[in-house]
C-alpha cells in the first residue's frame, strides 16, 4: 500500500456499460479504477471504486470532502420513456403547445417521419383561465376554483408531479406562483415545477418543454440523488455529494434535486471540461473532442481554449444534439449544455441488418448487462466491441487490467453467424465493416459540432477519450482530414476525470427585449445584480470568491433565434479558468462593480456580428438593427484543493511487451503488430503500426501514422498528410505554431 496525505476530493463517472472512479491525490498523483455499472443499484459501483482506490492510497473514507458525480439518470429517464408520469397546467387556448413544437423535422426526406410523443398525453394537459400580457399586466385574473378542479383532476388520476407553464409568465409570475402554491397544498410532497423557476424566458414552445423535462425526471433524479447521499453515508464516505450539471459547473446534489433539467447531458459535459483542462495545459486551444464509451459517442468543440455552449438543445431524437439542420426529432431543453452531439455508437452499441441486407450499427446497446457477446454474459448479438476484439485492436483475453475476461472465440462467431453468413462475406472483412460504420455514425456528431457551425475540422486537432475513442479516432481523423489525434493520461476515465476541474457554478438568465442602441443600461446593470444574488445565494461560499460572467443573447431585429456573446469589456488578466473571462473593469468579480457604457453595446454588436459570420457565413451588418433578448449571468467557484497533475511517469505504465495481428482495412489486412504500454512510447515519434494498451482503454496507431509522448504523457498521434489538403492542417490546433 501507498501511502499518501488524506485526499480529499474523489469523482465518479456512471455510464451506460462501466462506471468510472478516479482521485487526484495531494501530490498529484492519478488514480483510477473501472468497474462494470450495477444497474440495480449504481452506487454499490461508485462506493466500490471509491473504496478501493482510497485504501490503497491509504487514505481514510471519512477524509473526503467532496464526491463528484456525473450520471445519465436524467437522460435515461427520456430515452427510455421512464420518468414520472406528468400533468401539465396551462393557459386555456395553450393546451397543445407540446404537440404543435417547431415546424422542423430530422429527415427531410422521409415523409412518415414520426416525432416521439409528448412527455405529458394530451388527457393530463389541464387548461386554466387566466391571462398575463406580454409586458406583464393581467388580463384575465387567474381563476382559482378552476385551478383546483384542475388539481383534483391530477389527483385522480394519481399523478404526483406536475408542470405549470402560463402564457408570459416570466413577465410577471404571480399567475404561477400562486397556482404552485395550491398545487402544494392540495398534493403535498408532489413534484411541482414552474416556468418561472426553471425557465423564466420567451419562446412558449420551448420553456413549456424544458418546463415539463424538469418534471418528469424531477422524481427519478431527486430518488436517485437522495438514495446515493444515503447510500454514501452509510459507507462511511465522508464529504457532501456534488453532481455535474450540463453546462459543467457542478453543484450540491439539493440543489440540482430542485432542478434536475440541469443534468440531462451531465455526464458527457464531464469529459469536455476535463478535455479543456488537459489539452490547453498541453498548448492546444482548438480541439475537437471524441467521447466514446460503452453505449454512446460524444463530440463537442474547444475553440481558442473555450468551451462551446448551446442554449437550443434536443434530447431525445435518436441523436441529442442543437444543430437547427437536424433538429426536430427530440424534445427541447432551453437550458445552458455544453454544446455536445451524442449518437448511439459505442463499444456496446449492436451491430445488424436491416431488411435490406445493410450493414447497421446502433441505437440499441448490449449495454453493461449482458454486454458484448465476447464478455460471454448471456448476448447474442455482435457489437463493436465484438468486432474490435475480432480485428486483433481489443486484448483478446481481457479488458481493464483482466477484471473483464474476453472470449475471442465467441466474438467470431457471433460476427460470423449473425452478419458474416448472411452477408457472403469474410468474418475479418466483415468485423471491419462494423468499425467502418460505427465511424460513419460518429462522423454525425462531429459534423454537428464544427461544419454545420461553420467550422473546419481541418483546423482543430481531435482529442479522445472514453474506453473505446482511442480505438476509433484515427480512423475518424482520417476522413475528417484532421492530421492530430492527442489521447490524454487515464482517457479511458476521463469524464471522471474531468469531475476533478470542474468549478461550482450557476448560469442565470432574464428576458430584456431592446434594440442595442436604445437599450436602457441602467436597467441591465440592475437584472444582473439581481442574478448576482440568486447565484451567490446557490453557489455559496464568500462572495467575493464567485467571478461573474455577464453575457447577453442577441440577434438581428425580425430573427427567431439567438447568438450568446459576452457583454462587457474582457480583458487578458481577467480571464478565468471557466475561459469565458469576468466581466469588464479592474480586478473585481462583482458585476455591479463596473457600468455599461455606449462602448459595452458597440463591442455586444461586434461580437455578435463576428459569430454571425462564422457560424453561418454571412451577416446583416448595417442591414438590420440588432436586438438584445435576454441578459446572462454565469457564476463561477473555483473550490479548494484542485492541484496540478504530477509529472507523467513512463514506469508506471510501462504495459504488456507483446504481438498480435491486427487487421488494418483490405489495402493492409493483417500485421503483426507490437502491443506496449502508454510508458513504451518516449518523446520521439514511433512508427505505427502499435497498439497501446492501457488499464483504462486502448489506443491503435494505423501503420502509416507515427505516436509519441509529449512532455505531459498525452499521447500523440500524427496522421499522414492528405493529398490536396494544403498546408492549413499544419498548426492544426495548436496555438502559436
Amino acid at each position: 500500500m501507498t501511502s499518501s496525505p488524506s485526499v480529499t476530493r474523489a469523482a465518479a463517472d456512471i455510464g451506460g456499460t462501466f462506471t468510472d472512479v478516479a482521485v487526484l491525490t495531494p501530490d498529484g498523483r492519478i488514480a483510477t479504477r473501472k468497474l462494470p455499472s450495477t444497474q440495480d443499484n449504481y452506487a454499490d459501483a461508485v462506493i466500490a471504486g471509491v473504496r478501493d482506490l482510497l485504501e490503497e492510497l491509504g487514505s481514510p473514507l471519512d477524509a473526503l470532502e467532496e464526491l463528484l458525480h456525473g450520471c445519465t439518470v436524467a437522460t435515461n429517464a427520456i430515452l427510455e420513456g421512464k420518468g414520472a408520469p406528468t400533468a401539465l397546467l396551462t393557459t386555456r387556448g395553450f393546451r397543445d403547445v407540446l404537440e404543435l413544437r417547431r415546424v422542423r423535422v430530422p429527415n427531410l426526406y422521409e415523409p412518415l417521419y414520426e416525432r416521439p410523443p409528448p412527455l405529458v398525453p394530451r388527457h393530463h394537459r389541464f387548461e386554466v383561465d387566466e391571462r398575463i400580457g406580454p409586458r406583464g399586466d393581467v388580463l384575465r385574473p387567474l381563476d382559482e376554483a378552476g385551478v383546483r378542479a384542475a388539481v383534483e383532476r391530477v389527483r385522480a388520476a394519481g399523478i404526483e408531479t406536475v408542470a405549470v407553464c402560463y402564457l408570459h409568465s416570466y413577465a410577471n409570475p404571480t399567475h404561477e406562483q400562486r397556482t404552485g402554491e395550491i398545487l402544494r397544498e392540495m398534493l403535498p410532497g408532489a413534484f411541482v415545477s414552474l416556468s418561472v423557476d426553471v425557465l423564466p424566458r420567451k419562446l412558449e414552445y420551448e420553456r413549456t418543454s424544458t418546463t415539463v423535462i424538469n418534471a418528469y425526471v424531477g422524481p427519478p433524479v431527486r430518488h436517485y440523488v437522495r438514495s446515493m447521499v444515503s447510500q454514501v453515508r452509510d459507507a462511511g464516505i465522508g464529504g457532501r455529494l456534488m453532481v455535474m450539471q450540463s453546462s459543467g459547473g457542478i453543484l450540491d446534489a439539493e440543489a440540482v434535486a430542485e432542478n434536475p433539467a440541469r443534468i440531462v447531458e451531465c455526464g458527457p459535459a464531464a469529459g469536455v471540461v476535463g478535455a479543456r483542462y488537459f489539452a490547453t495545459r498541453a498548448g492546444f486551444d482548438n480541439v475537437i473532442t471524441l467521447d466514446m464509451g460503452g453505449t454512446t459517442a460524444k463530440a463537442s468543440l474547444i475553440e481558442g481554449g473555450r468551451i462551446t455552449f448551446a442554449d437550443e438543445y434536443e434530447v431525445g431524437g435518436g441523436m441529442s444534439s442543437r444543430s437547427a439542420l437536424m433538429g426536430g426529432g427530440g424534445y427541447a431543453l432551453k437550458l445552458p449544455v455544453i454544446d455536445i452531439s451524442e449518437v448511439g455508437a459505442g463499444g456496446g452499441s449492436i451491430a445488424w441488418l436491416d431488411k435490406a441486407g445493410s450493414l447497421k450499427v446502433g441505437p440499441q446497446s448490449a449495454g453493461a448487462v449482458p454486454g458484448p457477446a465476447c464478455y460471454d454474459a448471456g448476448n447474442d448479438e455482435p457489437t463493436v466491441t465484438d468486432a474490435n476484439v475480432v480485428l486483433g485492436y481489443l486484448n483478446p483475453e481481457s479488458l481493464a487490467g483482466g477484471s473483464v475476461p474476453i472470449r475471442f472465440e465467441r466474438a467470431r462467431e457471433v460476427i460470423a453467424t449473425r452478419l458474416a453468413n448472411p452477408l457472403g462475406r469474410d468474418i475479418v472483412e466483415t468485423a471491419f465493416g462494423v468499425h467502418t460504420v460505427a465511424n460513419a455514425n460518429m462522423m454525425k456528431a462531429v459534423k454537428a459540432v464544427t461544419t454545420y457551425r461553420g467550422r473546419d475540422p481541418r483546423d482543430f486537432t481531435l482529442v479522445a477519450f472514453g474506453g473505446s475513442g482511442g480505438v476509433h479516432a484515427v480512423d475518424l481523423a482520417r476522413v475528417l482530414q484532421v492530421r492530430r489525434v492527442v489521447l490524454p493520461v487515464a482517457a479511458g476515465v476521463f469524464s471522471a476525470l474531468g469531475l476533478l476541474f470542474s468549478n461550482l457554478e450557476m448560469n442565470e438568465t432574464v428576458p430584456f427585449l431592446h434594440l442595442a442602441a436604445d437599450a436602457p443600461l441602467d436597467d441591465a446593470e440592475r437584472r444582473y445584480a439581481a442574478l448576482a444574488e440568486r447565484i451567490a445565494a446557490v453557489v455559496g461560499g464568500p462572495y467575493e470568491e464567485i467571478r461573474f460572467s455577464r453575457q447577453a443573447d442577441v440577434r438581428f431585429a425580425g430573427q427567431a433565434y439567438e447568438l450568446t456573446v459576452p457583454f462587457g469589456e474582457l480583458r487578458d488578466d481577467e480571464a478565468g479558468e471557466d475561459g469565458v473571462g469576468r466581466p469588464g473593469g479592474g480586478n473585481r468579480s462583482d458585476p455591479a462593480s463596473t457600468r455599461l457604457d455606449a462602448r459595452a453595446i458597440t463591442e455586444l454588436c461586434a461580437r455578435f456580428e463576428a459569430e454571425h459570420l462564422a457560424r453561418y457565413g454571412h451577416a446583416f451588418s448595417g442591414e438590420f438593427p440588432v436586438e438584445i433578448v435576454n441578459l446572462r449571468l454565469v457564476g463561477t467557484r473555483s473550490p479548494a484543493g484542485i492541484v496540478e497533475p504530477a509529472p507523467f511517469d513512463p514506469g508506471s505504465r510501462r504495459g504488456p511487451d507483446a504481438r498480435r495481428r491486427v487487421h488494418f482495412g483490405s489495402e493492409v489486412g493483417l500485421v503483426e503488430t507490437p502491443v506496449i504500454g502508454r510508458g513504451g512510447l518516449g518523446l520521439q515519434a514511433r512508427c505505427g503500426p502499435l497498439i497501446i494498451e492501457e488499464y483504462e482503454g486502448t489506443c491503435v496507431v494505423p501503420p502509416d501514422c507515427t505516436a509519441r509522448l509529449d512532455g505531459l504523457g498525452d499521447i500523440v498521434i500524427e496522421l499522414p498528410v492528405t493529398p490536396g489538403a494544403g498546408e492549413r492542417q499544419a498548426s492544426s490546433g495548436r496555438s502559436g505554431q
